[in-house]
């Protein structure tokens, strides 16, 4: 069992990430993984990302707040314990459209190697 305590998950900065803070919970820079990692994203308001895709899929779970996740064909806004996925080279933008802090899991497969 490997665990990662919150207070020691590492900070990660990713391109096109707008008033918000990564932190890797599982693989990565957190410990081992052998398929996947996850990841917790907090959003300020008005935080956001920018529209792109990656060749992987990604999967979205909503902690706390009110996110919304623009497609090219539309926006879906996500309550807490709500969840989205995200297909391979499928375009997404993340936003916080309120006045309060969002945060959100992001569980995504490790990059081939």
């Amino acid at each position: 069992m490997h665990v990662t305590r919150l207070k020691d998950a590492p900070a990660y900065y990713p391109a096109a990430h707008n008033d918000m803070r990564c932190l890797y919970l599982q693989g990565k820079d957190a410990g081992p993984a052998d398929t996947m990692w996850i990841g917790m994203s907090q959003i300020l308001p008005g935080g956001h990302t920018s529209l792109s895709a990656s060749p992987v899929e990604k999967f979205y779970v909503v902690i706390e707040g009110e996110l919304t996740i623009e497609t090219p064909e539309g926006e879906q806004v996500l309550h807490p314990l709500d969840s989205c996925r995200i297909a391979p080279g499928e375009a997404r933008a993340l936003k916080n459209k309120t006045n309060k802090p969002v945060i959100a899991i992001l569980t995504m497969p490790n990059q081939p190697k």
